[in-house]
């Protein structure tokens, strides 16, 4: 038991240190899922050796998987899915896992690394939504329209590999396969069934337990980790992968409550997010073999290439084909397509699977994971990059330099200029939401002495964000621009000149 306190002690600092240090990083351009991959690379068997992955710790590790794919799968609007962008989402991720297989099947480089099988078509087609959605929270990327695109588009690259790799990497017969799947299917709608009657009908025991969610007993945070652990049970029972019984409990959970609940999901993220979840990142990383990664280069460098030829490639063309339903820019397609192409947990899973079935090395696995890792860390700066650059116009600003190149100085300024007043545009709609919304939630107070006094402070913070917005309105107008057409400018504006 000593040893295990002891690598979970050490795994705990890595995992409170290591917001601190992305926060110092210049920029902030690595997110802290790669620090935490890092780490536990460095501090791993096949690095320093301080951590100790045991069967406690490997539990822990589990938990952990299944409370972010609890979160990623509670994030899908089930409305989402069935609109029109996530029928679209579906279909390109169809077209993905068609062309990984034509890929890995006819390239000889696959065959001669042993990796031309089911397990590698999958980790190419993935997209790592749960990883993904603290880092679009960081960047301010949530609920805007390259958000929506990423999450429409990510859902599918999250679940399409987990139903893919309960049906193709299954060692039943085909029949048996759809067999358990129907089981668990069945299973997953009772328990959604289930709840969402006691709400309608105002059952007693709903009630109750809505109103001892926020006391001592916790019941509504009991029940969702109860359903979590069942359904992740269920998965085990059935020898499927734990992704696919921690995805079905959010997207459950999703269903039960549509509106969301932010006293749970403040819960569920401070349980996940402040000890679970960076416990999974650590010991992932413990599993890298690095000097195995370090002698196959070439495999590490294909890998990534491969996932951004059939992952970002397909959901570029998509996107740049369904401009009427939505209108983005070519640099924001790419963004889109950029942060789709992070992939990792689902790696680990499938990789995982491949070797224990014994379908797949356990270097070959160490460096597909390695990679995984890597676009953690690229795609999103990548990604980040393009999303920049995109507002700043540097088409439309190199087209009037070389109209008037006397005027570059001026030209480059009052772009920057822009894009700066757009961000600051951006972050105040934000902030006047939550302002919205915090004065909602005020009215339905009960007027006490400190409710008065929050009240006040709101509508000082309001009048605030107003005065700010009406100063920004009128910068943009003296640069010639409409302030409610700033987001959708035409690739030929040309920007006036003084």
């Amino acid at each position: 038991m000593t040893q295990e306190l002891v690598s979970l002690t050490i795994i705990m600092a890595v995992a409170a240190v290591s917001p601190i240090v992305a926060q110092l990083i210049p920029g902030r351009f690595i997110p802290q899922t790669v620090l935490l991959l890092a780490a536990g690379a460095t501090l791993g068997p096949y690095g320093l050796g301080i951590i100790g992955v045991n069967d406690a710790v490997k539990l822990l590790s589990e938990l952990g998987m299944a409370f972010l794919f609890l979160l990623a799968g509670y994030e899908i609007d089930p409305k989402r899915l069935a609109g029109h962008q996530g029928k679209v989402g579906l279909v390109t991720w169809i077209i993905t896992l068609g062309l990984a297989g034509l890929v890995v099947t006819l390239l000889p480089f696959f065959a001669k690394q042993g990796i031309n099988g089911i397990a590698t078509v999958i980790a190419l087609t993935t997209t790592a939504l749960g990883t993904l959605m603290p880092i679009l929270k960081e960047r301010n990327l949530e609920g805007t329209p390259i958000g929506d695109a990423i999450i429409s588009y990510g859902t599918w690259g999250e679940l399409g590999p987990i139903l893919a790799m309960a049906i193709l990497l299954s060692t039943r017969t085909g029949w048996q396969t759809m067999l358990v799947l129907g089981a668990f299917l069945a299973i997953c709608l009772l328990c959604a069934m289930l709840p969402t009657k006691a709400l309608k009908t105002g059952h007693r025991l709903y009630r109750f337990l809505t109103e001892n969610a926020n006391t001592s007993s916790q019941t509504l945070m009991r029940l969702t980790t109860f359903l979590l652990i069942f359904l992740v049970t269920i998965s085990a029972l059935f020898e499927l992968d734990a992704v696919l019984g921690a995805f079905a409990a959010g997207f459950i959970l999703r269903y039960i409550i549509p509106d969301g609940s932010k006293s749970l999901e403040m819960k569920l993220e401070g349980v996940g997010y402040g000890f679970l979840i960076p416990v999974f990142f650590v010991v992932s990383g413990a599993a890298i073999n690095v000097r195995a990664v370090a002698g196959r280069p070439a495999l590490l460098v294909a890998f990534i290439v491969m996932l951004m030829l059939i992952r970002a490639v397909p959901v570029y063309v998509a996107l740049s084909l369904d401009k009427r339903e939505n209108p983005l820019s070519s640099h924001h397609r790419v963004t889109v397509a950029l942060y789709c192409t992070t992939a990792l947990p689902i790696i680990v899973a499938v990789t995982s699977l491949a070797v224990k079935v014994g379908t797949m090395q356990g270097d070959t696995a160490s460096t597909l994971v390695a990679a995984g890792a890597i676009t953690v860390f690229l795609m999103p700066l990548l990604g980040s990059i393009t999303y920049q650059v995109a507002d700043v116009h540097p088409v439309t600003a190199v087209r009037e330099i070389a109209h008037t190149p006397s005027d570059w100085r001026t030209i480059v300024r009052e772009h920057a200029q822009v894009r700066a007043l757009l961000h600051h545009q951006d972050r105040l709609k934000r902030l006047a939401e939550t302002l919205d919304t915090l004065e909602a939630m005020g009215t339905m107070g009960h007027g006490d002495v400190a409710h008065d006094n929050a009240g006040h402070s709101d509508e000082h913070r309001v009048e605030l964000v107003k005065r700010a917005r009406r100063e920004i309105d009128r910068q943009l107008k003296e640069l010639g621009l409409d302030p409610q057409l700033t987001t959708q400018l035409p690739h030929n504006y040309r920007y006036p000149k003084n």
